[in-house]
């Protein structure tokens, strides 16, 4: 009965928020920093999930996610540029050895399943490795992948370290919504899955999990595969929202943004995840944007408000944030029917005895 309301809850919520983006791109003007928040949070909702499926439902840490997004912007952006474009795009190389396109939603998977492929191959030596080292081996493979797509040799391929663009990106906030929204879906009900129940067992004790008969190599496989997968479909889109795709945007440092995300909305929190993400790119990208203006009151200049300070105010922010909820927002809860419930008691035993009060 409980999960049945939870997906009838889901589901409305669901509903409820295209209608709302829905009306606001019919009433707001194009440009709004709105829908900026909106069209990159949903992007970073994406790889969140799949990195907290991998964190915080498997417990594995891997710091691997810039180079699979890299791999799945790559993978999009050389089979969706026109052939009509690509001599310009190529320009150095001949005009690439790539001589047909396909639709941007073959692209989007072809992207999820370039990454994954390389996720599985790299899984084959490192996953073998747990906790620190484990990182330490994600975060240098993604840092190899990133010097290897900006190989010259590669050039007719992946453009060497030039930036490929001319390829389809999107214009309504709904795209991103709608690709985000399915994936998340989809990795939900991997979670609650007999798949999702190993991988939990996996992290909370793995010597428990193998002998109860859970093949502990087969699953870290598939949880490290799968997440590279939606990784790499998120990558895609962050290429059609950035509109050119070069492998030196894709640093250590976006890995650590995500994983920021993840540990402030909470490890195995898809929730948690979904949340923090708009509000870290709200807070990081549109909120806090008036502290690197200089200000002037009179002759008088606002102290500290000068171009950088803003990083040092949200450094602040999420230093407060972790100190004040050690397990994320959500800590490892959903957003259910369980938790409308909780909230509705919490009003009622605050509220609900000054009612009875005043009417006696």
């Amino acid at each position: 009965m409980k999960n049945k309301k939870n997906m009838i809850i889901t589901a409305a919520l669901i509903a409820a928020i295209f209608i709302i983006v829905t009306i606001l791109e019919q009433v707001m003007p194009v440009g709004s920093m709105l829908f900026v928040v909106l069209k990159k949070g949903a992007i970073y909702a994406l790889v969140a999930v799949s990195m907290n499926l991998l964190n915080g439902f498997t417990g594995l840490f891997s710091l691997g996610q810039a180079g699979f997004m890299l791999i799945g912007a790559y993978t999009y952006a050389i089979f969706t540029i026109p052939l009509t474009e690509r001599l310009a795009v190529y320009q150095y190389f001949d005009g690439g050895i790539i001589g047909f396109t396909v639709p941007v939603f073959v692209a989007l998977l072809m992207a999820g399943l370039a990454a994954a492929l390389f996720a599985f191959l790299i899984g084959l030596p490192v996953l073998r490795l747990k906790s620190d080292y484990l990182a330490i081996a994600t975060l240098g493979f993604a840092e190899i992948i990133r010097a290897f797509f900006q190989w010259d040799a590669l050039g007719p391929v992946t453009n060497g370290s030039n930036l490929l663009k001319k390829f389809p990106t999107f214009d309504s906030v709904l795209f991103p919504f709608f690709v985000a929204g399915i994936c998340i879906a989809l990795i939900m009900l991997l979670i609650h899955s007999s798949y999702g129940r190993a991988f939990k067992a996996i992290r909370d004790d793995e010597i428990a999990a193998e002998a109860m008969g859970i093949n502990l190599a087969r699953h870290k496989q598939m949880s490290f595969t799968i997440s590279s997968f939606f990784a790499g479909v998120g990558g895609a889109l962050l290429a059609m929202y950035q509109t050119t795709v070069q492998a030196s945007a894709f640093k250590s440092a976006m890995t650590y943004e995500i994983l920021l995300i993840v540990v402030i909305g909470g490890l195995g929190s898809v929730t948690g995840s979904v949340l923090s993400s708009f509000l870290f790119i709200a807070a990081s990208e549109w909120w806090l944007r008036f502290l690197d203006a200089e200000t002037y009151i009179g002759a008088f200049k606002v102290p500290l408000l000068s171009s950088g300070f803003r990083k040092v105010v949200f450094s602040v922010i999420i230093m407060i944030v972790v100190l004040l909820y050690r397990r994320g927002i959500m800590g490892d809860k959903e957003l259910s029917y369980t938790a409308f419930g909780n909230i509705r008691q919490f009003f009622h035993k605050r509220f609900g005895k000054k009612k009875e009060e005043v009417v006696q």
